[in-house]
């Protein structure tokens, strides 16, 4: 179980840094891996609680990634 986190953790914050290198996002880099890593601890716990998955836990962590990416919409603030 706590290496399925820490991975999670991980994949959280390369995703985070990869949308913002690639230009999806425009938050910046710390909040973006911020957002991704928030979302994917959510996600996993979910998991862990309701048995509610796409599978793989590292599958997991990128479609929660940046589904949580996708709903915060915070790089239309100024």
């Amino acid at each position: 179980m706590f290496p399925t986190l820490i991975g999670t953790v991980v994949i959280a914050g390369i995703v985070g840094y990869i949308a913002e290198k690639t230009g999806f996002t425009h938050n910046g880099y710390l909040q973006s891996i911020i957002i991704c890593v928030g979302g994917a601890f959510l996600f996993y716990f979910v998991t862990l609680m309701f048995g509610i998955s796409f599978g793989r836990p590292g599958i997991n962590a990128i479609v929660a990634s940046v589904g949580a990416l996708i709903i915060v919409p915070t790089h239309w603030r100024r």
